[in-house]
């Protein structure tokens, strides 16, 4: 079990990883994180939901994605979203196969 301080430290460290996200890499695509990392902004904010449901925190996907993107997904895309490319999208079918189909 980890230490409250353990816990805040790695609080600390997913409140900055968000904000490099959200705020100081906007530019940065979701299918370009999943291409390379195995994980964007949707995962975070799934996994996000996954802890709170398992806390017994009622939240769905749409509740999760608000809270992590500070807006809906409609203003995210609107913003920030550029159309992927064919090749991006055909490298983002494995990666959603190896890493979100393994969830």
């Amino acid at each position: 079990m980890p230490s409250q301080q353990e816990i805040e430290l790695q609080a600390a460290a997913f409140r900055r990883l968000q904000k490099h996200l959200m705020h100081d890499r906007t530019d940065v695509q979701n299918i370009d994180l999943m291409n390379l990392a195995g994980f964007c902004r949707n995962c975070l904010s799934r996994w996000y939901q996954e802890a709170a449901n398992e806390r017994g925190i009622e939240m769905d996907k749409v509740e999760a994605r608000e809270l992590f993107y500070g807006m809906t997904m409609d203003e995210w895309k609107a913003n920030y979203q550029t159309e992927a490319k064919d090749s991006q999208k055909e490298a983002f079918k494995t990666a959603f196969a190896e890493n979100v189909g393994k969830d």
